[in-house]
């Protein structure tokens, strides 16, 4: 059979307007292939999104090696500002342009072709599967979970699997990811009594309780780092009064917080401790502070062994790359995968997602597929799994 060329696939991918939640083709595109390649498929759309479920083998396979990955995308902004058509998947001086196509329609075409081919030259003694999910730009509500949820529901099950998010900062191979900070958002109402500015003492001015809390987070060392984590860290991203005049003291404010977090802490932990504050904060000056919090994810670690392992020896072998084993950057459907089974990610460089004119160097979606398909061929000759 000849073999599936991942750069031409990712063209495709990209063409597909598949901007979350729309589909745009895209899963259609890849069940297709993969039913072809006689993949079990089964979509598994739930709440107006789109997934798709890909099983090469037997069920239940006591080597089940998955790959995770999306193929939504965020919106283009303003297309004025593009070169070149955000969905016209153009090649030009080396490079593949095209909105997903960083993030992360060539990771998906590069597994996707690597697993097509593997199956085919050399039918391994086990099972793999493919989870992509059409809701990880958004609020992941129904994508890699609704896979999961259907899984467990199905007695379908992966042993080990590879994220194939954008994982180096420079260059192929420098990094991948075992684990992720966790995320926590928290939005503040500050809530007094208007007055006049001139007669403070017959208003209770919420601002001044703001801006003591903020003092008191933003101000704060939550720790100094652990073994696989950076220090967690608190920024405030937003303060708002909805004031515009001088001579008023406002009712209300609000203030955000942001807080990424290493394996020190815990969701639950966090918002104890800003309940806390908030409420000494409160006693101290009268106002009333009311908290909304909602954490997009527990930080993580897949501590290092056979699956770092399996994933580094093949990205060295594929690009002469020792890679990082790194817990850096936002959120991922890691997050998700690692209550299933031993989750890592690797994938290309991601300089240029979702910024305008994303775009990805040929040579690196072929090396990407390359790599792939070394940890597969590794994956199953080892007989000790």
């Amino acid at each position: 059979m000849t073999p599936i060329d991942p750069v031409a696939l990712t063209a495709d991918l990209v063409r597909c307007e598949s901007v979350t939640p729309a589909e745009g083709g895209a899963l259609v595109l890849l069940e297709k292939l993969l039913s072809g390649a006689d993949f079990e498929c089964t979509r598994v759309d739930r709440n107006g999104i789109a997934n798709l479920y890909a099983r090469w083998g037997r069920k239940g396979a006591n080597r089940t090696f998955g790959f995770n990955g999306h193929t939504d995308v965020v919106p283009v902004g303003n297309i004025k500002d593009w070169t070149v058509d955000p969905f016209g998947a153009a090649i030009k001086d080396g490079f593949l342009y095209g909105r997903g196509s960083t993030d992360m329609k060539s990771g998906v075409a590069a597994f996707a072709a690597a697993a097509v081919d593997f199956v085919r030259a050399t039918p391994p003694d086990g099972a793999v599967v493919l989870a992509i999910t059409g809701d990880e730009e958004a609020d992941a509500l129904d994508g890699t979970t609704a896979l999961l949820d259907w899984m467990a529901e199905n007695n379908e099950r992966m042993t080990d699997c590879l994220v194939g998010e954008p994982t180096s900062p420079n260059h192929m191979g420098e990094a991948m990811k075992i684990g992720r900070r966790g995320s926590l958002t928290v939005w503040f109402t500050f809530t007094g009594v208007q007055g006049h500015s001139a007669y403070p003492h017959r208003a209770k001015n919420p601002l001044h309780a703001m801006a003591r809390l903020m003092n008191v987070l933003g101000s704060y060392t939550l720790d100094d780092g652990t073994d696989h984590f950076d220090p967690s860290s608190l920024a405030i991203v937003t303060v708002d009064t909805g004031n515009p005049a001088t001579n008023v003291i406002p009712a209300q404010c609000t203030a955000t917080v942001n807080i990424r977090f290493n394996d020190l802490h815990s969701g639950d932990g966090l918002t104890a401790w800003l309940q806390d504050e908030a409420n000494k904060v409160a006693a101290a000056t009268g106002i009333d502070i009311a908290l909304r919090v909602k954490v997009s994810g527990e930080s993580f670690v897949t501590p290092p062994g056979p699956l770092s392992d399996l994933i580094g020896k093949a990205v060295q072998a594929e690009t002469g790359q020792v890679p990082a084993l790194s817990t850096s950057g936002g959120t991922s459907d890691a997050r998700f995968v690692k209550d299933h089974c031993p989750v890592v990610e690797f994938g290309l460089v991601g300089k240029t997602m979702h910024q305008v004119d994303e775009r990805v160097p040929v040579k690196d979606i072929i090396q990407l597929k390359a790599i792939y398909a070394r940890i597969l061929s590794d994956y199953f000759a080892d007989t000790s799994r």
